[in-house]
């Protein structure tokens, strides 16, 4: 099927032969003639699937048919509502480019900027408005914005909207929706709080699912480093000797720690930035312009990038630290596989993370491959030795969405130097010279297998 077969008007074909797109994805091919249709729908597709231009493409052509022959914006007529400024503004982006034709306003609101400017272009006049929660209900409070014209309601990522402690917000910016609209709801995974909240707002809606819940890309390879913690550093370094990675996408728990991973790359080196919450709204804009044009070779992200990153072409993605929540690490790894590619998606794990690797796999329903053939290489034995002892003195697994526990001083005090460790068995040496030669021996034994677990 192409895009021509779907019904557009001749404004969004020429722009969509513009931007070089002539097939739909799967998730777009079953939405858009449902959408078109002044139908609900509810869309459940991992990232990198499409979906932006699934509810971007026909909204645009519904909302252009009153402004045929007018210039007239008076309200706002669409919303769509995402968790992170960076998937904001990547959303818009996508306004702009498929309605570069079409006289509609788009405006792109969110929080770590002034307002002013955005409180302007509101003045102004606005169609479709992409927007994060607080900002959004910040404004509305201050009187800017009215929902009461809203022709059509979008909330994207809304299992991201959950993790991010954001569903609240998200219920008080639904109460003041009108009761007759048209809604679109997408979500890369299904927990019970979020079927829940579909149910209540959904009207008959239709249902596409184009690949299985939870999922990871077919293509994505997957690899697992079981390594010590403090060995991390020197592992990443190591991977990062291959030159065939030209630019990776490195994913830390912590703000400190995505800060402390820049600063050891930087002194071996190595071109990167950070990404997360403290940084300002610009200076995250900048360094993902950098990674994206590869003047930085690596970008070091908290979870809040997760979904917010889009780089085309994006090869490699490195899990420095396992996230505690197991759908996390599939928007993660979803960074990279996109739009039909193939990708590489390497994870260390330490002893503590051991409950959260059991947990992912439970999940995407196989086992990741490990890599043993490495320098810094973590026998299973020590690993479940590892994860006991941390086990036992108190070390659990942290709630949904809580930080998880962290080694205090006087356990790191206690370790034995590396000399002293018991010896590696596992084979990890047997070619440690492959790295940067480009052949990659230090993950191609182990070629991933779809075996449900």
């Amino acid at each position: 099927m192409l895009f021509q077969d779907l019904d557009l008007i001749e404004p969004l074909l020429k722009a969509l032969q513009t931007e070089g797109y002539t097939q739909p994805t799967p998730i777009q091919e079953q939405s858009i003639p449902s959408i078109l249709q002044g139908k609900d729908l509810l869309g459940c597709a991992q990232t990198g699937t499409g979906k932006t231009a699934a509810f971007a493409i026909p909204m645009l052509q519904l909302l252009s048919k009153p402004h045929q022959n007018t210039k007239v914006h008076k309200t706002v007529k669409a919303l769509v509502l995402t968790p992170t400024r960076e998937l904001a503004i990547q959303i818009e982006e996508s306004f702009k480019a498929y309605g570069k034709n079409l006289p509609l306003r788009h405006l792109v609101i969110f929080g770590g900027v002034g307002q002013k400017a955005q409180t302007d272009a509101l003045h102004r006049g606005v169609d479709i408005l992409v927007a994060t929660p607080g900002r959004l209900l910040d404004l509305m409070n201050q009187g800017f914005i009215n929902l009461k014209d809203i022709e059509l309601f979008v909330l994207d990522e809304a299992d991201r909207m959950l993790d991010m402690g954001f569903i609240h917000d998200v219920k008080k910016v639904i109460a003041k929706l009108p009761a007759i609209r048209q809604t679109l709801f997408f979500s890369a995974t299904m927990p019970k709080e979020i079927q829940s909240l579909a149910d209540t707002i959904l009207r008959n809606p239709v249902k596409v699912e184009v690949t299985p819940v939870s999922s990871t890309a077919e293509k994505i390879q997957q690899q697992m480093f079981f390594v010590e913690k403090n060995d991390k550093k020197d592992l990443l370094l190591h991977l990062l000797k291959d030159k065939t990675i030209e630019t990776a996408l490195v994913f830390a728990r912590t703000k400190h720690g995505s800060d402390r991973i820049v600063k050891d790359l930087i002194k071996a080196g190595i071109k990167a930035e950070a990404i997360h919450g403290n940084k300002s709204q610009n200076a995250r804009q900048r360094a993902l312009t950098n990674f994206k044009a590869k003047v930085t070779r690596i970008l070091v992200a908290t979870d809040i990038a997760a979904r917010g990153i889009d780089v085309d072409e994006l090869a490699y993605v490195i899990n420095y630290e396992l996230p505690n929540i197991p759908e996390t690490y599939v928007h993660r790894i979803g960074r990279t596989g996109r739009a039909g590619l193939s990708g590489t998606a390497f994870s260390f794990c330490d002893s503590e993370e051991k409950e959260f690797l059991d947990d992912i796999e439970k999940l995407i329903g196989l086992k990741i491959p490990v890599t043993e053939d490495h320098p810094y290489a973590m026998s299973w034995q020590s690993l479940l030795a590892g994860a006991a002892e941390a086990k036992a003195k108190g070390k659990t697994k942290p709630a949904r969405g809580a930080r998880p526990s962290r080694p205090d001083r006087s356990d790191r005090a206690q370790r034995a130097p590396r000399s002293e460790r018991e010896p590696n068995l596992s084979g990890a040496k047997k070619a440690p010279s492959a790295a940067g030669t480009g052949k990659k021996k230090w993950f191609s034994k182990n070629k991933p297998k779809n075996t449900n677990s």
